[in-house]
């Protein structure tokens, strides 16, 4: 698929914006190490990973709203209320009722008519990505992957419309998966998705009914990482210059 995007910009994003960036998880595979850190500050090169995810943001993101939760409060006082020049605000889901539910969180912080990106605390992305991202009004990042099943599988059009998107299905209709990042504006607040078979809301699954009334983009990935146990952050070390 190469590193351009799938589909042609509708729009291009080029005003300030906001970016939600979710790190309320409890990180249970990386025990024992989130016994009592949170996964977002779980070091690779000895900088947390939400460390490095803020660092990947352009310049055109200036603020940002961290959902926060399990061991919140040790993000906070991490980041505090401006970090790297940007400011940060946060909001508490004290609840494990899933990924759109959290979004839904923040809803008050975001304003009318005006995109705003959200991304996962805890993978690894590179700002090329996410420059791509950027052209966009409605997009998400995607990868193949040798097991979709894991992920969100994506269906999409040759010109890169998302026709739908699948949270970790049985069996796959691609091999084309959701990543870590999308933009979107308040339209996905009344795309509530049904909820998924665990009782928890998936933003994938707001973004699969948000794709019916709007053309939302699969734009490719260049890099991306995720960290989801314990031998990911040792890889990750490794990686970690290519960022």
């Amino acid at each position: 698929m190469g590193s351009n995007p799938i589909g042609c910009a509708e729009d291009t994003i080029t005003e300030l914006m906001k970016a939600v960036i979710l790190a309320a998880g409890e990180g249970i595979r990386m025990r024992p190490l989130t016994l009592h850190v949170p996964k977002p500050l779980l070091t690779v090169k000895g900088l947390p990973l939400l460390h490095h995810l803020l660092v990947a943001l352009p310049e055109s993101i200036t603020e940002i709203v961290i959902v926060i939760g399990y061991l919140g409060e040790k993000i906070k006082n991490h980041f505090g209320e401006e970090y790297l020049g940007k400011k940060i605000a946060y909001v508490e889901q004290p609840e494990k009722k899933g990924t759109f539910s959290a979004l839904q969180l923040c809803e008050p912080l975001l304003s009318d008519d005006e995109p705003f990106c959200v991304f996962y605390a805890d993978d690894l992305l590179n700002r090329a990505s996410i420059d791509r991202l950027l052209e966009h009004r409605f997009a998400v990042l995607v990868k193949k992957s040798e097991h979709p099943e894991r992920f969100g599988v994506v269906s999409a059009t040759p010109d890169g419309k998302v026709l739908g998107i699948i949270e970790k299905p049985e069996q796959p209709t691609s091999n084309l998966i959701v990543t870590n990042g999308c933009i979107l504006d308040k339209n996905v607040f009344c795309c509530v998705p049904p909820p998924h078979a665990n009782g928890e809301l998936y933003l994938s699954a707001a973004i699969h009914e948000m794709a019916k009334k709007h053309d939302v983009y699969a734009v490719s990935a260049d890099f991306w990482f995720p960290i989801g146990t314990p031998e990911d952050l040792k890889t990750a070390e490794g990686l970690i210059k290519n960022l």
